[in-house]
């Protein structure tokens, strides 16, 4: 879902239909991207740990599709991997859906609700444009309304916000699903030439990353 029209463009870049014992590594430039600068440490989680940032939004049908694979992927992730998914803050209505997630984070629900609030935007065609739809959401989703207001009411989730969106601009992010990659690459479906592509090319950064 690009920032500035919510669409993305697929692309139809894959690994040259090879098999296993002739393909070739992702190519840098067309199906990952080196930043010119790595991010700032201060981003990233401590040394010992490669960073995995997965950027998203609740009403993106790419993100939603993207989900079940991506946390099949996240459960095979080895111990130096730190995972964190992160919400997008591109507009106004990216902020309501940003601090929905956020907001379960200081509650410790995202665990148990994460899909659901998928589901019910992609299933149901509910929106999320405001506070009062997201209060909507997360009740559906078994979360105490009052608990859920004073948590996406509160410093906290400001906060949490806002590192979202500082790392969501450290890694050029312009576009949803992405995955970031130690504070260094990011790949994407649109890149990769699709989702269980784009995860093999995160397969491939995280072998780079452990190189350095």
């Amino acid at each position: 879902m690009k920032r500035r029209n919510f669409s993305i463009h697929l692309a139809t870049v894959a690994f040259a239909g090879t098999t296993p014992a002739q393909a070739q590594a992702p190519v840098e430039g067309t199906q990952y991207i080196r930043l010119s600068q790595p991010i700032s440490p201060t981003l990233l989680p401590p040394a010992s740990k490669i960073d995995v940032s997965a950027f998203f939004w609740y009403e993106c049908p790419h993100c939603n599709a993207f989900e079940p694979l991506l946390e099949a992927w996240v459960r095979q992730l080895p111990p130096d991997v730190a995972f964190r998914r992160v919400p997008v803050g591109f507009t106004a209505r990216h902020v309501v859906a940003q601090k929905l997630f956020h907001a379960l984070e200081e509650l410790d629900q995202v665990q148990a609700v994460h899909r659901k609030i998928f589901a019910t935007i992609h299933g149901q065609g509910r929106r999320l444009t405001n506070e009062n739809d997201a209060v909507a959401l997360a009740t559906a989703a078994g979360i105490d309304k009052a608990r859920f207001i004073e948590s996406f009411r509160s410093f906290q989730v400001d906060t949490r916000a806002a590192k979202s969106r500082q790392l969501t601009d450290a890694y050029k992010v312009d576009g949803v699903p992405m995955l970031g990659i130690a504070g260094r690459y990011f790949t994407s479906a649109a890149l990769a030439g699709g989702h269980d592509k784009a995860l093999r090319v995160a397969d491939f950064l995280l072998q780079q990353a452990r190189k350095r």
